[in-house]
C-alpha cells in the first residue's frame, strides 16, 4: 500500500515523527484484512528499518514517534515506560463541563463481556490519571485538550465518558447524539515531547487536529 495520507513530520538518522490519518491501525491486526497498517505502509515505501514505539487507536489519528534502529527503539520505549514523554491530544466532547479543567483519576480495565471497550473498575482496574482542559465553547460540544499521565487502553475515551461528555463520533463510547455529530471520533493526539535518543536534545512536535 503506499503511504497516501500519512505525512512525516520530521526524519533523522533515528526516529521517524508521522502523522498517522483516522481509520488506519499503527500495527497488523490478526485477521487477513487487517494488514493495512501504518508500520507496514512505512516498512513498504522507503522505510524498511522502522520500529513502532507506541500505538494509537485505529480511528485516531495524530502524531505517532517511531525508531529507525534498535537502540534508539529501546531508548524511546523506555522514555514511554517510565513516563518521560509529554503528550497531548484535542478532542471534541459532548456537553459543557461546568468547569474550564480537572483531572480524571479512575481505574480502567478490559471488559471481556463488551470487548473491545473498557470499563471504569476501583476494584480490579489499572490505576490512569488524565488532565483536561476546555479550549473552546460551541453549543452542544466543546474542544478540550486532553493530557494522559498514564497510558491505558480508551483511557482518554472512558475516562471523558465517567464525567458525562463522551467524545463525538465515538462508535463504541458516545450516546446516540453524540455519535451522531461528526461523522469520526473526535479524537488527535497533538503533541509529543520526548528526548532524541541520540543527541539528548528535548524534541517537541505538534500537529493541529483536523477537525
Amino acid at each position: 500500500m503506499p503511504l497516501s495520507n500519512v505525512h512525516i513530520l520530521h526524519q533523522d538518522a533515528a526516529v521517524l515523527v508521522v502523522n498517522k490519518p483516522t481509520l488506519l491501525l499503527s500495527v497488523p491486526g490478526r485477521a487477513d484484512d487487517n494488514k493495512d497498517c501504518l508500520i507496514t505502509r512505512l516498512q513498504e515505501n522507503g522505510y524498511p528499518e522502522a520500529r513502532i514505539v507506541h500505538r494509537l487507536d485505529w480511528e485516531t489519528s495524530g502524531i505517532i514517534l517511531l525508531a529507525r534502529d534498535a537502540d534508539s527503539h529501546r531508548e524511546l520505549s523506555r522514555q514511554f515506560h517510565d513516563r518521560e514523554t509529554e503528550k497531548a491530544y484535542t478532542a471534541l466532547c459532548w456537553g459543557q463541563p461546568e468547569l474550564d479543567s480537572g483531572s480524571i483519576d479512575l481505574p480502567l480495565r478490559y471488559d471481556p463481556p463488551t470487548k473491545p471497550r473498557h470499563v471504569v473498575d476501583h476494584e480490579f482496574g489499572k490505576n490512569a490519571l488524565t488532565f483536561w482542559k476546555v479550549l473552546e465553547r460551541c453549543g452542544d460540544w466543546c474542544r478540550v485538550e486532553l493530557t494522559p499521565i498514564t497510558g491505558r487502553s480508551h483511557q482518554l475515551r472512558v475516562h471523558m465518558l465517567s464525567i458525562g461528555h463522551p467524545l463525538l463520533g465515538d462508535g463504541l463510547y458516545a450516546h446516540e447524539q453524540a455519535l451522531a455529530a461528526w461523522p469520526r471520533l473526535c479524537l488527535h493526539a497533538s503533541m509529543l515531547s520526548f528526548t532524541h535518543p541520540q543527541s539528548g536534545v528535548r524534541l517537541r512536535f505538534e500537529c493541529p487536529a483536523p477537525f
